[in-house]
């Protein structure tokens, strides 16, 4: 396949990328292709043309994201700083980017004096990958700030989702298969931007106490197995500070696993896997991957690789 040859694009267009540098585990192979769109009509204008067999990914700041050594076939879809831009709508309304950060939303919401959006500081990802995953934290998730969310489908198709239509349900939603979300709409309620700031900086201070931040990992690996906590019944396995390779699970936050080095994608997934078996034979509780593994081991793509060659 050369996408290259297919059309002409007026974003970046990358073949063979490194996915690694990416990622927050600094782990995993490259994408087959790699598209930063200039803008929505860019994006529009790829997807439709791109052939129906390819498949297509989003990447946003690579947080919640495995990707497996032997990288990812297709298009992978990085929404740069053309996405990344927040504007205000009316006084407790805000109109958002799908390339910008849960930081960028909560600060341009506290600047406009809009409060309920506090939670997205604490959501190491973009406003597509929440709004997809319905991306929650400190009791709140999107689905209770959502207003709408514009996405070009996989086809090239640009559709506007009320949040009645998505089907939230915890950290899942009904957005079709391969579609990107290129913005999305948000309401809060008035709020004094001081302590708009406050509940931020609390917000802030209790993940620094409470997660391994400054090191190479993905964010909470589980789903939460309710009425119960995922690091909880990881613990009570004691799997805390379990390793596998240079893969470990955290001391400081046992929901979350960590790249101690240079563990591959396979070793953390491993890990993970380990962890669920151990888990499930002492409680009985079945987790749930929160963490998105994707594409291709390195042993599928070196027999891939094989079979082409013969």
């Amino acid at each position: 396949m050369s996408l290259a040859t297919i059309f002409r694009v007026r974003g970046k267009l990358k073949p063979h990328a490194p996915l690694a540098p990416l990622v927050w585990f600094k782990s995993g192979g490259a994408a087959e292709w790699l598209f930063e769109p200039a803008d929505r009509d860019d994006l529009v204008e790829f997807l439709r043309d791109l052939p129906s067999d390819v498949p297509v990914m989003a990447l946003g700041l690579g947080s919640n994201l495995i990707v497996r050594d032997g990288g990812v076939p297709g298009a992978v879809v990085r929404l740069g700083k053309p996405f990344a831009k927040v504007e205000q709508v009316d006084a407790t309304t805000i109109k958002c980017g799908g390339g910008a950060s849960g930081i960028l939303v909560s600060s341009a919401a506290r600047d406009a004096g809009t409060a309920g959006l506090e939670f997205l500081r604490s959501i190491p990802g973009t406003v597509g990958g929440f709004v997809r995953m319905n991306g929650g934290a400190y009791g709140r998730e999107v689905k209770d700030v959502l207003v709408e969310a514009e996405v070009v489908l996989r086809s090239g198709e640009v559709r506007t989702f009320a949040t009645e239509e998505l089907g939230y349900t915890y950290r899942h939603s009904n957005l079709p298969e391969q579609s990107i979300v290129v913005s999305a709409t948000f309401r809060g309620e008035p709020g004094e931007p001081a302590a708009i700031q406050a509940e931020m900086d609390r917000i802030a201070a209790s993940r620094e106490a409470s997660q391994p931040l400054r090191s190479k990992t993905g964010g909470s690996t589980f789903k939460n197995p309710l009425p119960k906590k995922a690091w909880e019944v990881v613990d009570a396995a004691g799997c805390r500070g379990l390793q596998q390779g240079e893969a470990q699970v955290s001391q400081k936050h046992c929901n979350f696993l960590l790249n101690l080095g240079s563990a591959t994608s396979a070793d953390i997934e491993a890990l993970g896997e380990e962890v669920r078996l151990r888990v499930r034979q002492h409680s009985g509780v079945e987790l749930e991957w929160e963490i998105q593994r994707v594409g291709i081991s390195a042993d599928h793509a070196n027999r891939k690789r094989g079979e082409q060659l013969k």
